[in-house]
């Protein structure tokens, strides 16, 4: 198998404010003029990201529309097409650099519940836009929460989550994510009679998942996190075809922010009808 660190591409260079949509930046500066804030959270997840001790700042987004150029397969082999691998990638952290830069320019000290889709559209062959959206959240006590690198940190856990792991002493640090597009290999047209294991197509599929975990632990490992919680891994085809797949995954990096990680015992409660 290969080195699950080849195929990542370097970060990218921190955006700025003005690298951003000038209605971006108008509707930052009215937020934090008026001390506005919008949100996706639902209204138990905004009561609990309160709870936690966090103000939302304001709903922040960013998005990469790209255009995923086809290579030539070289082999009939199974294997990693890493090209593919680090388009898509690049696709994803552009979107996320963006939200963060929105984040950063309302002052926050995070994102919570961010969410990545992915849309292709209609404007030509393997074009791809990735969005990723989110709300951004400040401390209330003034206690630093950002990543190690400085930026706000990100996180895809719900409110609820949210609260749930802070209360269990731990922070997040980080949305990370891996990936891996993999040419699994022509099928045989001639079908075995007997039920087995097609021992192949499993080995490359099963590859293909161990890259994009690996690479998304080699993210989190780079935040100094303790762990990742949450993780999520999806499987899709970008309309290349049965035989060329993406496995991706997701999921956030915490850290622990104190020794006792003990959470109270929900209480039961009973409702008495009329």
């Amino acid at each position: 198998m290969p080195d699950p660190r080849s195929a990542l591409p370097q970060a990218h260079a921190r955006l700025h404010l003005d690298d951003l949509p000038q209605h971006a930046r108008e509707r930052l500066n009215e937020m934090k003029e008026h001390h506005f804030f919008t949100s996706d959270l639902s209204v138990n997840e905004f009561l609990l990201v309160k709870e936690a001790g966090f103000q939302p700042l304001g709903l922040v987004m960013g998005s990469s529309i790209y255009h995923i150029g086809i290579t030539q397969l070289q082999s009939n082999n199974p294997g990693e097409i890493t090209v593919l691998t680090q388009a898509l990638y690049s696709a994803r952290e552009l979107a996320m650099a963006r939200m963060e830069e929105e984040a950063d320019a309302l002052g926050a000290d995070g994102i919570v519940a961010v969410r990545l889709t992915l849309n292709i559209h209609a404007w030509g062959a393997n074009v791809i836009e990735f969005m990723a959206i989110g709300t951004a959240v400040k401390s209330e006590t003034g206690e630093n929460f950002r990543a190690p690198d400085g930026r706000p940190f990100t996180s895809d856990l719900s409110g609820q989550d949210f609260w749930t792991l802070l209360t269990a002493g731990y922070r997040p640090v980080g949305f990370v994510m891996g990936n891996c597009v993999y040419y699994v290999g022509q099928s045989s047209n001639k079908q075995p009679t007997e039920s087995k294991e097609m021992v192949g197509a499993t080995q490359a599929l099963y590859d293909a998942r161990e890259l994009a975990m690996e690479r998304m632990q080699v993210e989190a490992e780079a935040l100094g996190a303790a762990g990742i919680v949450g993780v999520l891994i999806d499987e899709n085809n970008h309309t290349w075809g049965p035989t060329v797949l993406e496995f991706s995954a997701v999921g956030t990096a915490v850290v622990p922010i104190r020794d006792d990680h003990h959470i109270p015992r929900p209480n039961l409660i009973l409702t008495v009808g009329d």
